[in-house]
């Protein structure tokens, strides 16, 4: 069981720390490390008190019943088709993230031998290459997967532990409350796990209890990195420069720069570089995994000859063309990510649960605390990130 219950805590982990982690540095740049760390501790709990809510929910019917069946239940079909548009915004807009992230990685790859090639066609390279690991099936992606990730926690340590030294105090110092909220739909994207909550009741056989220890520990691990890799940017990099970085095309590129040339050390700069790249490709292989099985699933084609062509088409060519005719997409995508993660992984609970409780009278069992006035708190939090964002 011990081994089954650190599995769980990584389940989270690895879905929440991935692309969205390079953008929270230039995303909170502007408000400062006190602002980001108010928004992370802010964005941690609205995020795990919205899974709290969707194990609520779930644990009112049989396992094997996911969000969108969860909410035809409780909401009726205006419920359902919400969800519907909101998994596919929210898997599109992620994706539209990872591909202008994936090619910027190729860039700076090529660049490093002296070759230099437009953006789009970057995220073309980037897409042929990882698409056609997805292609091959969730084994070998599950493979590549597993390699990646442990390598990524490796090379994070070795950047953390390598980049403390040379973090300014007077750079942490440094705070403009006015632009706090400006990155709160990019943290929330950084905490989007909910999705696998009915995965893992089913998982753990409705055992409440040890499922509400794994969301608190698994999401408690990302918060902590999240903390460490701000404080060492912006502890690291003056503040106008990472604001610069933020309006780039190629923000990935620039940011691995930047830092090596601030720590004055090429070891950094093939770390980071290293450490980026594979939060890319991580992110975009599990992304890209979901959006194929969703659509497949969804449209009742079988992923095979002409119908997998279909579906893969479907899937990596409306990102690709976005990132093709708006380079800058990276930021801007995880933004919207984040505005369809707080629709979809804290609103939708809240009215689910708020259904289900009082309105239908189908709650039983485990109820998640504080009642209408958590729901209500929830709710306007969450309206206040959206609204603020877009001031």
């Amino acid at each position: 069981m011990r081994g089954k219950f650190i599995g769980g805590i990584l389940l989270i982990v690895g879905t929440s720390i991935g692309g969205g982690m390079l953008a929270l540095p230039m995303a909170t740049a502007a408000g400062g490390f006190i602002g980001a760390l108010v928004m992370l501790f802010l964005g941690w709990m609205v995020m795990a008190a919205g899974a709290f809510l969707i194990l609520e929910v779930n644990l009112w019917f049989p396992a094997g019943n996911n969000i969108i069946s969860m909410a035809k239940q409780t909401l009726g079909r205006p419920g359902e088709i919400a969800t519907w548009i909101l998994y596919i915004g929210l898997l599109y807009a992620l994706m539209s993230a990872y591909c202008s992230g994936g090619g910027d990685v190729i860039r700076g790859l090529l660049q490093h031998i002296d070759i230099t090639i437009p953006q789009w066609l970057g995220a073309c390279f980037f897409v042929l290459i990882f698409a056609g690991i997805v292609a091959l099936g969730i084994r070998c992606v599950d493979l590549v997967n597993r390699g990646l990730m442990t390598i990524k926690f490796i090379f994070l340590f070795l950047l953390i532990f390598l980049s403390v030294p040379h973090v300014h105090f007077s750079f942490l110092t440094e705070s403009h409350p006015k632009y706090w909220f400006s990155a709160a739909t990019i943290i929330i994207t950084s905490f989007g796990f909910s999705i696998i909550i009915p995965s893992l009741r089913g998982y753990f056989h409705d055992d409440v209890r040890l499922i509400r220890k794994i969301i608190l520990l698994g999401t408690f691990i990302p918060f902590a990195a999240y903390v460490l890799w701000i404080l060492v940017i912006i502890g690291s990099i003056p503040h106008e420069k990472l604001l610069l970085i933020k309006s780039a095309t190629d923000p990935v590129t620039q940011l691995t720069h930047a830092l090596s040339t601030e720590l004055n050390s090429n070891w950094v700069k093939n770390i980071a570089r290293t450490f980026t790249s594979i939060c890319v490709m991580t992110s975009f292989l599990a992304v890209s995994l979901s959006l194929t099985d969703f659509l497949a699933d969804g449209l009742g084609i079988v992923k095979k000859r002409k119908g997998a062509l279909f579906i893969f088409a479907i899937s990596f060519l409306p990102p690709l063309a976005i990132v093709i005719f708006y380079p800058k997409a990276f930021l801007l995508a995880l933004s919207y990510a984040g505005i369809f993660c707080i629709l979809l992984l804290v609103i939708l609970p809240i009215l689910m649960v708020w259904c289900g409780r009082y309105r239908k009278s189908i709650a039983s069992g485990y109820q998640v605390f504080g009642g209408k006035w958590l729901l209500a708190v929830l709710m306007l939090i969450s309206i206040a990130f959206i609204v603020c964002t877009q001031c």
